[in-house]
């Protein structure tokens, strides 16, 4: 997995591309939400179109990041959740949790 790093006004876009799993991607994911977190970048988006599949290591970790942020006062919004991925949400009732969006204008807009 890949992420590249994007900034619009205050809230910093990570497009993630490939698969989170355990082991492949996951550690990626925490290490650049640690170094957000500790910079105080805590309005987070996260671009899942391209991500091909997530397993329950990589889901963890996605929770895992929103608690982190939440934690420091912000919050993490999902962008384009492809349906594989949205009903893996519903399933765990995660999608109760996190805001998701198709539109990143709009995702960017939601923060306060």
């Amino acid at each position: 997995m890949t992420i590249k790093e994007r900034v619009s006004g205050d809230v910093t876009i990570l497009d993630l591309d490939g698969k989170i799993t355990l082991g492949e991607g996951d550690v990626l994911l925490r290490d650049t939400i640690s170094k957000l977190v500790d910079n105080k970048t805590v309005k987070v988006i996260l671009n899942l179109e391209n991500v091909s599949y997530m397993d329950s290591g990589g889901l963890g970790e996605v929770v895992r990041s929103y608690t982190s942020v939440r934690n420091a006062g912000g919050d993490v919004k999902l962008l384009k959740v492809a349906k594989r991925i949205s009903d893996l949400l519903t399933i765990t009732k995660l999608h109760t949790v996190f805001d998701t969006f198709d539109d990143e204008a709009e995702a960017v807009g939601s923060f306060k």
